[in-house]
């Protein structure tokens, strides 16, 4: 399992495929009377003046509004109003087109780049993710697809002053980053996460060629060790990086090259290092550094220590570096060197604890002084009695994610009902949580839905196959329920364990704001799934996988469908001719589905192993493998 750990907060612009397409609303013009006989009257005015100055014709009321409109959007940046003043009139289509710098594409194959170039002239900044989610926990099957190249390609013809790039899910090649990086003579920002395909030697290309760079993060992507020294290509002189990410790079660096380049970039606030950077090396990186105020520790362990040489006061680099707010890191924890961190816990915001296997002992001395924190992630080694003194402590917490340390079902989680119950008595003002267990109770998720009603994500995987509440055996209905009631501004929701259909018709009657919504190992009939698919006005997002849902439930979404994103199902009761139906009564949505191995004559060979969904502007797409068929 691969879950993304970095927090990603951005705020492009969306591009909605019912805002996307080229043929323009019906609407003939946004002018308005008002407007209009303004601008006729003051003409009409001056033609009745005596004058020798020659009368110029009037403005058209159309231009006239639009230049307004052209003005007031530049400061409409919330990406779901800028969809919505598309689609008003032509004018208003146009207009915003005009002025649409940053775009967000959330599936890649929503729609192809042509579209997006011929409608948007200006872009600037480009979000574009690609393989759903499920892609982090190994259900995707390699060379799905996802490929960057049409997107780099079309964009460097159209968007010669594009700046940014960030991509999530994507496969993107050496070649892929050459060409970025000779396109976009101004390029600034790029941010990989999840994405595969390339190497360090295409890193290195794009490091040189791109002397305006300020953002350079690889973030939980695979990165293939072409054993090039892509730190030394960076130019020489100063430079203008404000952030460097590298944790994933699984390959040794040239250290004395990131010494270099850190020290000739002044502006440089975010450097999140991987697992070969020793704990003395981070020390040299901290002196040189002091204006950081996010770090990645890369692997906090020392080397040895030659013999009659002292060990660096780790303590006093910290303590130096006032500015810090973020750490991360801790790859390969040493946990005695852990209280080095102590100076900067009280300014602390964020802590990233993900990758440390550490235990309640080792954490609590260094939490006890994190009164800041708003957000927290671990593993769950810390267990209940680490939780606990997070609540005790971390009043201000908005954010609290708990991974497993061993992300086998049968495998025994050290945290529990008790841990999640904590943080709700303790950390009332929690927006968001991700929390993996095996033993949970109703108990708690209510009192999680009393006590922090501000929650609007709240993601509860039960590891293990249908598992009811821990104390009394019953199914967890009443606590999803309670979240979904309680919790009014729930926008993601992910649910598992035992839940029976009452469940799903809880969250259908009372989770209208709900947009993301992941099911595993749940609910009874098709009937769950009819539930969701009716009463979730804003649903855009369905994850489900083994779940007994099928053909019936599926067709319950006929009228939905064409607005979501996608709907995903695996492992589910799906037959190919259900599927088809879906595919034959609704030409914007694309049906595709693979996975299954087994021959036509088989008994089995209606049976869908994989429904991948999604609404198109331009129809099915033309690099599907052959192991993808498309209905």
């Amino acid at each position: 399992m691969k879950e993304d750990r970095s927090k990603m907060a951005a705020k492009d612009v969306q591009l909605d495929p019912r805002s996307a397409a080229i043929s323009e609303p019906l609407s003939s013009s946004s002018s308005s009377p008002a407007a209009f006989n303004a601008v006729v009257s003051a003409a009409n005015k001056s033609r009745s003046c005596e004058s020798t100055l020659p009368v110029t014709q009037p403005p058209c009321p159309g231009h006239v509004l639009e230049n307004v409109l052209e003005n007031v959007l530049q400061f409409l940046t919330c990406r779901r109003d800028r969809n919505a003043v598309s689609l008003v009139c032509r004018s208003w289509y146009r207009v915003e087109a005009q002025t649409r710098f940053e775009v967000f594409i959330g599936n890649c194959y929503s729609l192809s780049p042509s579209r997006l170039t011929r409608r948007f002239k200006g872009v600037r900044s480009l979000l574009l993710k690609g393989k759903p989610r499920f892609a982090d926990f190994n259900l995707m099957p390699p060379d799905w697809g996802a490929q960057f190249a049409p997107w780099v390609a079309a964009t460097a013809m159209a968007y010669p002053w594009l700046e940014k790039v960030n991509l999530k899910r994507m496969f993107v090649t050496d070649d892929d980053l050459a060409l970025l990086a000779e396109s976009f003579p101004g390029f600034k920002e790029l941010i990989l996460r999840c994405c595969e395909g390339f190497g360090t030697s295409g890193i290195a290309l794009f490091a040189n060629k791109c002397r305006q760079l300020k953002v350079l993060d690889l973030i939980e992507s695979e990165v293939t060790d072409d054993e090039v020294d892509w730190i030394s290509c960076f130019p020489e002189g100063e430079t203008h990086l404000e952030s460097l990410s590298f944790e994933c790079v699984e390959s040794p660096i040239n250290f004395k090259a990131l010494e270099g380049l850190v020290l000739r970039s002044p502006f440089l606030k975010k450097l999140r290092t991987s697992r070969f950077v020793s704990l003395e090396e981070l020390h040299r990186l901290m002196v040189q550094a002091s204006q950081l105020t996010s770090l990645g520790t890369g692997s906090f362990s020392p080397n040895d220590v030659p013999q009659g040489e002292q060990e660096p006061d780790y303590a006093s680099a910290f303590r130096a570096s006032k500015s810090i707010v973020c750490l991360s890191g801790f790859r390969e924890l040493t946990p005695e060197y852990l209280p080095a961190i102590s100076p900067v816990c009280a300014n602390l915001t964020s802590l990233n604890l993900s990758y440390a296997n550490i235990s309640p002992d080792i954490l609590k001395p260094i939490i006890r002084n994190c009164h800041n924190i708003r957000v927290f992630w671990a593993l769950d080694s810390i267990c209940d009695e680490g939780l606990q003194a997070v609540a005790a402590t971390c009043k201000e917490l908005r954010e609290l994610r708990v991974f497993p340390s061993d992300p086998l079902e049968d495998s025994e989680s050290p945290v529990s009902a008790l841990g999640l119950q904590a943080i709700s008595e303790g950390c009332r003002k929690l927006e968001s949580i991700l929390y993996f267990c095996q033993r949970m109770t109703n108990g708690a998720v209510i009192a999680m839905s009393e006590n922090c009603p501000q929650l609007t994500v709240f993601r509860l995987c039960i590891m293990g196959r249908y598992r009811p509440d821990h104390v009394t055996g019953k199914p967890m209905d009443d606590g999803f329920g309670a979240i979904v009631k309680n919790c009014k501004k729930l926008t993601r929701l992910a649910v598992s364990g035992l839940l029976t259909d009452e469940a799903f018709s809880i969250i259908g009657e009372h989770g209208k704001l709900i947009r993301t919504l992941s099911v595993a190992f749940a609910g009874d009939s098709d009937m769950a799934l009819r539930y969701i698919l009716e009463g979730c006005p804003k649903l855009q997002k369905l994850e489900i996988r083994d779940c007994p849902f099928g053909d019936v439930g599926l067709r319950s979404g006929m009228h939905r469908y064409h607005n979501m994103r996608f709907v995903w199902m695996s492992y589910c009761r799906l037959t190919r001719g259900g599927c088809r139906d879906i595919a034959h009564a609704l030409p914007s949505v694309v049906a595709e589905v693979f996975g299954s191995d087994v021959d036509d004559d088989d008994d089995n060979a209606d049976y869908v192993e994989t429904l991948y969904m999604y609404r198109s502007l331009d129809g099915a797409r033309k690099d599907a493998p052959k192991f993808v068929t498309i209905l």
